[in-house]
């Protein structure tokens, strides 16, 4: 399936029936009196969080989404029939936007959250709702209010604790392969990955976090090169980036220090925010380096990005060092978890009295 990560589309709710103005005329009953029903209210229209959902694909192509419009009101009592809402289903983490007023209305954070995005019409008055004691015959009726109209768009941005960053070929998608569920496409040549992936990763029982990989970024990518700054979205929600770094690439020429620096002057460059997020270094590829060369190598690219933050060192490939990699980044989400989820309670030291003053 193609992964599609914005969409623009118009939804229109249903306008209310109109009200009906009708007497009631039996045989030996000359003045029954008014029996004109109120209109039906029109459909709303919803969306959704569907856990099922990955990709806003179903929205690339069709367009347009209306709900129904309610039923006109009848007389002898009789009511016009709502008009069902319509519930449109979207991945979780997908932001929505009224193009209009560039507001937004809501994000889809949890599976089944419902979010009411144009509202139906209310039905109008039939001239039953007009009758008082004064008035035993009112011709009045209403007609039914319009629904609500509005141009939106839709921006998936996928919900994970950590994201891998990092140039193209760094091995991201062989490390998220190695500790999680997830199969992204691996091969030898750039760009292989060319839309986001998410695996679980598995700690213990009841242990676990999300992993998100997204393309590789290269130096330009604010100009447009490679796949730009597209899908670097997918990491604003994350609590942890791990900047994987290459360090035994294929080109003898390519500096690593130099390519990290890039990568975190891009991510910089695209969002102050997404830049100040906790990030850890991650030496990939440590497979490919001579035993005894490891050490100084390590030594050598921590002093020249200087570099003062976490560093792990790790093959992908063979699994080496990923264990203490991922029991790490457990404890930091847990540890952010716990914050959030603790109460804000302060307490006012009481003011002392003249007594104690004195």
């Amino acid at each position: 399936m193609k992964f599609v990560d914005e969409a623009t589309i118009d939804v229109a709710a249903g306008n209310g029936g109109a009200g009906c103005a009708s007497f009631r005329r039996e045989k030996f009953i000359p003045f029954g009196g008014p029996d004109g029903g109120d209109g039906g209210k029109g459909g709303s229209v919803w969306a959704e969080a569907d856990r099922n959902l990955n990709t806003l694909i179903d929205y690339r192509y069709a367009r347009r989404h209306e709900a129904r419009n309610g039923e006109a009101g009848r007389g002898s009592d009789c009511f016009g029939a709502a008009a069902d809402d319509i519930v449109l289903r979207m991945p979780v983490g997908t932001i929505i936007t009224d193009l209009e007023t560039e507001s937004v209305i809501g994000e889809l954070l949890e599976p089944g959250q419902r979010i009411l995005i144009c509202k139906g019409g209310d039905g109008g008055f039939g001239n039953l709702h007009f009758k008082t004691s004064t008035n035993r015959a009112p011709r009045q009726k209403t007609p039914g209010w319009p629904g609500e109209i509005k141009k939106i768009r839709l921006e998936l941005r996928v919900l994970a604790d950590v994201g891998l960053l990092g140039q193209p070929n760094a091995g991201k998608s062989t490390l998220i392969t190695a500790v999680s569920n997830a199969k992204p496409k691996i091969a030898d040549y750039p760009f292989t990955t060319l839309h986001p992936n998410l695996g679980v990763v598995r700690v213990g029982p009841e242990k676990s976090f999300v992993v998100a990989d997204i393309p590789g970024l290269i130096e330009g990518a604010a100009e447009g090169a490679g796949l730009g700054h597209q899908f670097l979205r997918h990491l604003q929600r994350t609590r942890l980036l791990l900047h994987v770094v290459d360090l035994a690439p294929f080109d003898p020429e390519v500096d690593p220090v130099k390519e990290a620096k890039a990568i975190v002057a891009e991510l910089k460059k695209y969002d102050a925010e997404l830049h100040a997020k906790p990030r850890w270094l991650v030496l990939n590829k440590l497979d490919m380096v001579p035993i005894e060369e490891r050490a100084a190598r390590v030594k050598d690219f921590v002093k020249r990005y200087k570099w003062k933050g976490p560093v792990f060192e790790i093959s992908a490939l063979t699994r080496e060092g990923c264990q203490p990699l991922i029991h790490a980044i457990y404890d930091h989400v847990a540890a952010q978890q716990r914050v959030l989820e603790e109460p804000d309670i302060r307490f006012d030291s009481p003011r002392p009295t003249d007594s104690a003053a004195e």
